[in-house]
């Protein structure tokens, strides 16, 4: 599968405003309130919904600059505390999921770093009533190998994007929802690697070997 760099940007695009589209509009909605409100405890409540809405919007910026954009002002080598915290913060208000990592170097390649992000995203995802995210990476000789493990009830979890994974998903079938998934395979493709996955009622695993610095 080969996509042209403007449409996958495109499409990337698209799936950042999806994402963006609550929080925003929760804030919309909470200054709406706000400006009508006298009560004082309903005032203090709508500022508390305000900063959990711009706390989530930053998180989620933050997350998607690294995750699908250039990322300025890292290096070839991003410090994998960097990813932790990104994705720490994307599940902070979800005490359904469990986090569990396992980071055995300190510092990953960039792209290493995209595709444990992307990873993660579609890890918390396949957990729509909670479960255990695992994600475990590893930067040796030249080679990143990382293992993301969702396991709970009733994994969600669309094929297609598994196809883009593979690389299998036609063009035509692409979408803003299995862009991402598209965007880490080039990735791993242009340098050698590979993704894969494995899918079970109760949990997701997701592979890569990447190899490059």
């Amino acid at each position: 599968m080969t996509t042209s760099s403007l449409e996958l940007a495109s499409l990337l695009c698209s799936r950042l405003c999806h994402d963006m589209l609550s929080p925003v509009g929760a804030l919309t909605n909470g200054l709406e309130l706000l400006a009508d409100e006298k009560d004082p405890d309903m005032r203090q409540r709508c500022f508390e919904l305000l900063d959990q809405s711009a706390r989530i919007s930053a998180d989620k910026l933050k997350f998607f600059r690294l995750a699908f954009g250039a990322a300025g002002g890292f290096g070839d080598m991003v410090p994998v505390s960097e990813a932790r915290a990104l994705i720490d913060a994307l599940v902070a208000n979800n005490a359904r999921i469990v986090l569990n990592w396992a980071l055995a170097s300190e510092m990953l390649p960039k792209p290493a770093v995209k595709t444990l992000l992307n990873f993660g995203l579609i890890g918390i995802e396949a957990l729509p009533r909670g479960g255990t995210l695992e994600l475990a990476a590893e930067f040796r000789d030249g080679v990143t190998e990382i293992v993301v493990r969702a396991a709970g009830p009733r994994i969600a979890f669309d094929r297609d994007i598994g196809r883009a994974l593979e690389g299998a998903l036609p063009e035509g079938d692409l979408s803003s929802r299995t862009a991402p998934a598209a965007m880490i395979q080039q990735l791993a493709h242009g340098q050698g690697g590979k993704l894969q996955y494995a899918l079970a009622d109760d949990a997701l695993v997701l592979g890569a070997v990447l190899p490059g610095s």
